[in-house]
């Protein structure tokens, strides 16, 4: 019988690194980051951390065979720059990489068998290197995107997500009467932003998503994030969820008046951060309905690490660890 190893919850607070910037180092700037777009947001400060992430698998139980998986990675974005710096693995392991949906990035992990008691590993050490984000000097200039004109890997930003229920007649409502007298895109962006800021009180609590926060009027830095998403969405501005440990924030998309299209962060929970952010923490992941390779008709807000194999007779499930750990310089 197949057997199937999921991650940790997609709870924000059961992410990845417990243990944030005390493990955190500062160093003088170097290396090659994407080029920040001229009229978009500007580099700032940078941080760099280092981290272990992958699984070691052990056949506890017994033999098993045909196993394989993934674990979410960090990658390179505008803001950030990570660099593989070892990989652990056993002869056992095969190991392969992609990005999915346009904003994770896996390593995919297979082991043909696995003979009882053996332990197969694939675990990589990586440098992250991250620069908060500054507003734009000009925002005049920032005019709402034409839906119908965005390429189709823009367009998934404008679709529901799980929590995200964008389509709602509620939230699209909303949207028309949010900054409806605003001329300035960007002003009517920081209408929603504003909006949802003042209207839901931030509680910690279990996921319920941006409808539940609207009739209930309180969530945590998911439900913010979720609500100001489903309204930019409603009104036919792309957005989508950034991922750090612990935390999540929004990103909104502008164009300028030549038609280039720019992502701005802002912090729906916290400190009032709009068309900038000083976050120096690991960006994870960025979107918010992932279609995990296991199953592609599933939707993940956020791609969960996983395991599957079968196990051999006699055998049986075998025990997985999910490294996710900071390394001390």
């Amino acid at each position: 019988m197949p057997l199937a190893l999921r991650g940790r919850s997609m709870r924000i607070e059961k992410f990845w690194w417990p243990i944030l910037l005390s493990f955190c180092f500062s160093t003088p700037s170097w290396g090659q980051f994407k080029s920040a777009q001229p009229e978009g947001p500007k580099l700032g400060q940078s941080q760099t951390t280092l981290w272990r992430v992958g699984m070691i698998i052990k056949a506890s139980a017994g033999a098993c065979r045909g196993l394989s998986g993934y674990v979410p990675i960090p990658t390179d974005w505008p803001e950030q720059e990570v660099r593989i710096m070892n990989e652990e693995k056993t002869s056992d392991v095969n190991i392969s990489y992609e990005t999915v949906d346009g904003g994770v990035r896996l390593m995919n992990v297979r082991i043909s068998r696995l003979a009882a008691g053996e332990e197969a590993k694939a675990v990589l050490t990586v440098e992250v290197r991250r620069r908060i984000l500054l507003p734009p000097e000009d925002t005049s200039q920032f005019v709402l995107p034409d839906a119908k004109k965005l390429p189709a890997d823009m367009r998934r930003y404008l679709q529901p997500s799980p929590k995200i229920e964008s389509r709602d007649p509620k939230i699209r409502e909303l949207a028309k009467e949010i900054g409806a007298d605003e001329t300035s895109a960007w002003r009517k962006v920081e209408a929603i932003y504003d909006w949802v800021r003042e209207k839901v009180k931030y509680q910690n609590g279990p996921l319920k998503g941006a409808l539940a926060a609207l009739k209930d009027g309180t969530g945590d830095c998911e439900e913010l994030t979720s609500l100001f998403i489903a309204i930019c969405r409603a009104a036919d501005i792309p957005a989508r969820t950034v991922w750090v440990p612990g935390h999540c924030y929004p990103e909104f998309y502008l164009c300028d008046k030549e038609g280039r299209g720019y992502w701005f962060p802002c912090q729906a929970a916290g400190t009032r951060e709009f068309g900038g952010i000083s976050e120096l923490r690991p960006v994870l992941q960025k979107g918010d309905s992932f279609r995990p390779p296991k199953n592609g008709k599933e939707r993940q807000r956020y791609m969960a690490e996983f395991l599957t194999g079968t196990p051999l007779p006699g055998g049986g499930k075998p025990q997985v660890t999910f490294i996710r750990e900071t390394v001390a310089k």
